[in-house]
């Protein structure tokens, strides 16, 4: 899609600004958020993304549009998986619900920053060398296959690498009441349970776009749609994550509907790179992907849903 300088600007400058708002307006005292609330900001974000793929397709045409929303649906089921380790670090430290909201705010500043330099990164080697879409499509595909037999187990972020790793080097005050980052101590200066909490955000992000980059630089090499895409379906994420923390432990298959939405992308990826070297006539198209992606999900969830019922029905 051939944009100039003024639409990168443009985008960059909307997004600024709905950050600020966000933050500064419309969250800007500690409340914990509503269902009600939340749901209406997820259907907020996700008609913003829908009206942006309209925007997409009056620019660039429908092909573009198509991208967009693939790369954006793609982006969005695996970030499913972030909602997870929100639900687990904030369990963990013990961070109020009202408190969750400015965390995960600078937690998702932050990941836009990184998805931005990841992206561009990764489209400019895929350019510059096109065998890399065979080591992408295999990683993806061993991702998949890892996760989809990977063992249900309870999580403790007592045995995480990271969190022994900081209280060994970050001197630390794990009991404050108020949301600081910091905090000044008899002249010393201690870090909080909200700084370990952010940190660990962020770092979970990085390690989740090691998988997704490459998932969704298959959709579209295409820098301003892919992120534009990544941008969209990340800053939704927050108001995802409080509508659906309290129902998301109930998808038990999810895993496994995103274990099969990697491996199916990494198969995409080596068998549209194949073609291309042997003159192939068969190209898995983004519209089967997109297909894919959603039959995926909703088969897992209604597994979910039909799974629990007698559990359900036991409880009455």
């Amino acid at each position: 899609m051939d944009v100039g300088i003024g639409y990168w600007i443009g985008f960059f400058v909307f997004v600024v600004i709905m950050l600020a708002l966000d933050l500064g307006v419309f969250h800007r005292k500690d409340e914990e958020p509503t269902m009600k609330s939340s749901l209406l900001w997820s259907a907020f974000w996700i008609a913003l993304a829908f009206a942006f793929a309209g925007l997409v397709w009056f620019k660039g045409g429908s092909e573009n549009a198509l991208d967009f929303v693939t790369a954006y649906l793609l982006e969005k089921s695996l970030s499913i998986d972030n909602l997870f380790i929100f639900i687990l670090v904030f369990g963990f430290f013990n961070i109020q619900l009202k408190y969750q909201h400015k965390l995960l705010f600078w937690g998702v500043f932050g990941a836009l920053i990184m998805r931005v330099i990841f992206i561009l990164a990764g489209a400019s080697l895929l350019h510059r060398f096109a065998w890399l879409m065979f080591v992408f499509g295999v990683f993806l595909i061993y991702v998949g296959i890892k996760m989809f037999f990977e063992k249900e187990g309870e999580q403790n972020l007592d045995d995480a690498r990271l969190i022994k790793m900081l209280r060994r080097i970050l001197p630390l005050k794990e009991d404050v009441v108020e949301p600081h980052l910091t905090v000044k101590i008899d002249g010393k200066r201690y870090a909080t349970q909200f700084m370990l909490a952010l940190i660990f955000i962020e770092a979970s992000d990085l390690l989740f776009a090691v998988d997704s980059i490459p998932a969704v630089l298959a959709v579209s090499q295409d820098t301003f749609i892919v992120v534009t895409s990544n941008i969209f379906a990340i800053m939704g994420l927050r108001s995802l994550y409080f509508a659906l923390s309290g129902i998301l432990p109930m998808f038990r298959y999810i895993k496994y509907a995103l274990a099969l939405i990697l491996a199916f992308i990494g198969s995409k990826m080596v068998i549209n790179e194949a073609g291309k070297i042997f003159d192939w006539t068969f190209h898995i198209g983004n519209g089967v992907s997109l297909t894919v992606i959603i039959m995926l999900l909703v088969v897992s969830i209604l597994a979910s849903w039909f799974r629990d019922r007698p559990r359900k029905r036991n409880q009455l």
